[in-house]
């Protein structure tokens, strides 16, 4: 069972015998997302450029789904009462692949501020409830990836030679001017150019109040979601490419002012 994502040391966790009902009910699932998410890779550019619309690594991987059947469904509820409609609510689900055993229900939450792990469980327990979904699935940034990203950003910095604000201008980044003044204070205390950079772009954008992993466990761990049964997995530092020819274009279509 997910001989790729286990090979590349992906995150994966299963919960109210999620193992059990996708191993029996639905391997040909299981088949497609090793596949479609084992082949993810992200340039570090687009780490980098990423701004406030959604990262293009996560636009590639919501194609490969989509290819494979994972599409985007709406659910409505309606319950009545004597035949008067008394409460009608509606669930968007951004990927769903239904098959004859049943639906399995993918979210992919890359950068988002947390509380949208809330939305994601929340509706997959409600789906589950009314016996629309078996599971639920949800992709975000594993442990390894969210620890390393400082590490990562670093190294993206040392090799472009990030020492300047004009060096991030001439790359197509235009930090604000609350970024350029954090910049500065983080170099009074000691830092470098490119460390002061680093450390607050990541806080900016890869902060602990975002999409990650130990955001997402803390929930299910408190029972968010439950009794649906979960399928978690998270994206490993290995998935961010390095050695990729520059693409300032690339990079610029990331408006780091929306941060």
């Amino acid at each position: 069972m997910f001989e790729i994502l286990a090979s590349r040391e992906f995150q994966i966790e299963f919960h109210s015998h999620a193992t059990a009902i996708l191993g029996v009910d639905f391997p040909e699932a299981l088949a497609e997302l090793d596949h479609a998410i084992g082949e993810m890779s992200i340039p570090i550019e687009e780490i980098i450029g990423s701004g406030g619309g959604e990262a293009k690594g996560t636009q590639r991987l919501r194609r490969a789904l989509a290819k494979l059947g994972w599409r985007k469904a709406n659910f409505t509820v309606e319950k009545s009462i004597n035949g008067k409609p008394r409460e009608s609510i509606s669930h968007e689900i951004d990927h769903v692949r239904e098959l004859p055993a049943g639906v399995v229900a993918l979210e992919i939450e890359w950068n988002n501020k947390d509380p949208f792990f809330d939305r994601d469980l929340e509706n997959f327990k409600r789906l589950h409830a009314e016996g629309a979904i078996s599971v639920g699935v949800i992709v975000t940034r594993g442990v390894t990836l969210q620890d390393h990203m400082l590490e990562l950003v670093q190294r993206f910095a040392l090799e472009h030679d990030v020492t300047s604000n004009e060096r991030l201008l001439e790359l197509g980044l235009n930090p604000t001017r609350r970024q350029q003044a954090d910049v500065l204070r983080r170099m009074g205390g000691g830092a470098s150019y490119a460390e002061a950079w680093s450390r607050n772009f990541v806080q900016d954008k890869y902060g602990q109040s975002t999409t990650h992993w130990r955001k997402l466990e803390d929930r299910v761990r408190r029972g968010v979601g439950n009794p649906c049964p979960l399928l978690l997995i998270g994206l490993p530092a290995s998935v961010v490419r390095f050695g990729e020819n520059l693409d300032v274009e690339a990079i610029a279509s990331g408006d780091e002012t929306a941060v």
